[in-house]
């Protein structure tokens, strides 16, 4: 292998981080399962429980690791303005500092007019180059989409060409067909060589990142100090209790050996209290990213995590 080949398998094996968009019932969740090979987002075949805010689940898929981010109908015309506007901020959040391919679920059929508003309006989520990171997957049962192509109208044809004629195909009833996804992060890395080799990103992402920086380390901080009051605060509830065992007088029961068990135990449960403490904050802030994505930028940040500390 030469070293250019080299280098190019190395860049296909670098972990890859994907967002699905598609309006309700396309089959978003379902595709992303059959990416990950497992049952990791709520898919609309489950009952009810169909996606209702964005989520983000990572595996691996052949020899690289794959992050990918589910949303929900973003652009469906029923959800509520606010709504959207906060599955948007986090979907960017958790795509930061930005995906190596957006894909858009289509469910084979008829186009409708509602389809060919998700791919043009993809700009006013992503941006304006977003298309050139982007794909089009249609899911199916079984066949179909040599003759949906040829039924196509005028306007998605040229939506597609925009797109650089780039699209897959997932039967989504049968994920132990691994073949299918990865022939699908093939047409991914022939798209990202075709970028340079490059994720997508753009001032807002970049905005994104040095926000969600900055807004990591400030979570960090405060679970910092509310490990410290709280450490401070059962320190000095133990040493009351130690202080108060300490003065008191033997019953006519008790040996000098039972009150020695009795504080013995009591710096026990002390240093098992703190050290719970610890762990629990100390998991906190390894998670504090995570936790951030979730929490638009127009929400207030302190307030959020208050259920955490």
């Amino acid at each position: 292998m030469n070293k250019w080949s080299s280098h190019s398998s190395q860049r296909a094996r670098r972990p890859k981080l994907i967002v699905l968009v598609g309006k309700t019932g396309a089959g978003k969740s379902s595709s992303a399962n059959t990416i990950l090979g497992r049952d990791a987002f709520r898919s609309a075949g489950r009952m009810s429980s169909v996606t209702k805010e964005c989520s983000k689940e990572t595996g691996e898929v052949g020899d690289r690791q794959v992050t990918v981010v589910d949303t929900p109908g973003l652009l469906d015309t029923n959800l509520p303005e606010l709504t959207v506007k906060r599955e948007i901020a986090k979907c960017v959040n958790m795509s930061a500092p930005g995906p190596h391919a957006i894909i858009v679920v289509i469910k084979v059929g008829p186009i409708t007019r509602e389809e060919m508003s998700t791919v043009q309006k993809l700009e006013e989520i992503f941006g304006k180059d977003a298309e050139k990171h982007t794909m089009i997957l249609f899911t199916c049962a079984e066949g179909g989409i040599e003759k949906m192509l040829e039924e196509a109208n005028e306007e998605f044809r040229k939506i597609l060409q925009r797109l650089g004629n780039r699209y897959h195909v997932f039967n989504n009833m049968d994920k132990s067909d691994r073949t299918q996804v990865l022939k699908l992060f093939d047409k991914i890395d022939e798209m990202i060589k075709a970028n340079q080799g490059s994720y997508y990103t753009n001032y807002t992402y970049q905005q994104v990142n040095e926000m969600l920086a900055d807004r990591e380390r400030k979570v960090r901080d405060i679970f910092e100090k509310k490990m410290q009051e709280k450490e401070a605060s059962l320190l000095a509830r133990y040493e009351e209790a130690l202080r108060a065992l300490l003065i008191e007088n033997l019953t006519l029961e008790e040996t000098v050996l039972e009150k020695e068990n009795r504080i013995r135990q009591l710096e026990i449960n002390r240093d098992r209290d703190l050290k719970e403490t610890k762990r629990y904050f100390s998991a906190l802030q390894k998670d504090a990213r995570q936790l951030i994505e979730q929490i638009p930028d127009f929400e207030n940040l302190e307030g959020s995590i208050k259920q955490y500390a």
